[in-house]
């Protein structure tokens, strides 16, 4: 079997659906499925990762919705070679050029590939209900009365990587009505083992916080993570609290929301924005952090979450986090609501508990990630829902 991935871009700091890509692929290609992707990244962009399957790279998009009429040929060229083509997202123009050009070869009487259409959270009701989202809320249903509406009626498969993820699309949109709709699930290779060199690579980015117990947020640093929450909830429950643990938020801070979280946390010495983590640093965080934090308020699945709770460390996360009910059955976590007052809340339910108790949730966090996240079984189950749709 012969899998094409389409993805607007293969570079790390795009974000989870592409780290996702990089979890499975060893684990389904020793299944005997080949995976390629094709991208709308540039053919000279290098990445920070070393990839053992081809990537094609077609050419940036245009605008926000990455126009790229360049993969409609590449994939009347190329799609017959592949059983199945998966697309990675929603709202952007690759869902309607594949849609388009699996069509043409169906009319051409040619045995086009299946498509199968994984959203990863963009039929999360939230996009249509954030206050901050009016406009873009808008235009979300106009292009899917007039595009992805038939992008997903009419593929084979719709696959989610969380039940509670697959119910909330549901609830969306009108005329939502996939052929198929299939709770994949999702998960990530197993961490390496903890080394010297990531505490030396994680505190020669980080000096300042050697010898210190610290609370680990790394995300990308958007509207959606909550990032202003934690400053202001972790800023209060500072004052007169010189034991707290500081806290560092790892990710891209270039943006201009980037930029305005870091003005608002100027005042507090404890917060600090170590830019974006990768390799041996990023492990240094995770392995030494005391807890990981993420108030999103939309978190389709959370690859960083699963890593944390493989490296045996508690989740501090919200009810908008789409494994959150997972995580707090089994014990590895605290869960509050995404405002002011639950992250609040979260953070002084933690910093209340005692060593031994944090210490156990930890503990209860790897056997979490055991249980339901691990790639392996991951890639079993995907590769088998793959072969039955051809």
């Amino acid at each position: 079997m012969k899998v094409l991935r389409v993805i607007t871009s293969m570079n790390p700091k795009s974000g989870g659906p592409c780290q996702g890509i990089r979890n499975v692929n060893p684990f389904i290609k020793q299944l005997g499925t080949e995976v390629e992707v094709v991208c709308l990244d540039n053919a000279a962009e290098e990445y920070t990762t070393k990839d053992d399957f081809i990537i094609h790279k077609i050419g940036k998009g245009k605008t926000s919705y990455q126009y790229q009429p360049l993969l409609y040929n590449w994939l009347i060229k190329n799609a017959l070679n592949y059983d199945i083509v998966m697309v990675h997202g929603l709202w952007q123009h690759y869902n309607l050029v594949v849609y388009k050009a699996v069509n043409t070869l169906k009319k051409s009487g040619k045995k086009a590939p299946k498509v199968v259409i994984m959203p990863h959270g963009m039929l999360d009701p939230y996009f249509q209900t954030a206050a901050d989202r009016k406009w873009k809320a808008l235009r979300n249903e106009l292009v899917w009365f007039f595009i992805e509406k038939k992008c997903i009626n009419q593929a084979d498969a719709i696959f989610y990587t969380c039940q509670e993820e697959l119910q909330l699309a549901a609830t969306t949109f009108e005329g939502y009505s996939p052929k198929k709709a299939i709770n994949v699930s999702y998960g990530i290779q197993p961490p390496p083992v903890r080394k010297p060199e990531f505490d030396t690579a994680f505190y020669k980015k980080c000096p300042e916080l050697l010898h210190k117990e610290y609370w680990l947020f790394l995300s990308r640093i958007h509207e959606k993570k909550g990032v202003d929450l934690l400053i202001q909830a972790y800023s209060q429950l500072s004052v007169n609290n010189p034991a707290l643990p500081e806290l560092v938020i790892a990710g891209p801070n270039e943006s201009v929301y980037g930029q305005e979280m870091i003005k608002m946390a100027a005042e507090n010495s404890k917060i600090h924005f170590s830019g974006m983590l990768e390799g041996d640093e990023k492990w240094g965080a995770f392995y030494n952090c005391q807890a990981y934090l993420l108030p999103s308020h939309q978190e389709n699945f959370g690859i960083a979450i699963v890593e944390a709770l493989a490296c045996e460390k508690a989740v501090l996360i919200t009810d908008k986090v789409n494994i959150y009910r997972e995580i707090e059955e089994g014990g590895g976590g605290l869960v509050s609501a995404d405002t002011f007052n639950g992250v609040l809340g979260v953070l002084k339910k933690w910093e209340a508990l005692s060593k031994t108790e944090q210490e156990e949730m930890g503990k209860n966090a790897f056997l979490l990630y055991q249980k339901h996240f691990d790639v392996k079984s991951a890639a079993e189950k995907l590769n088998k829902v793959l072969k039955s749709l051809i």
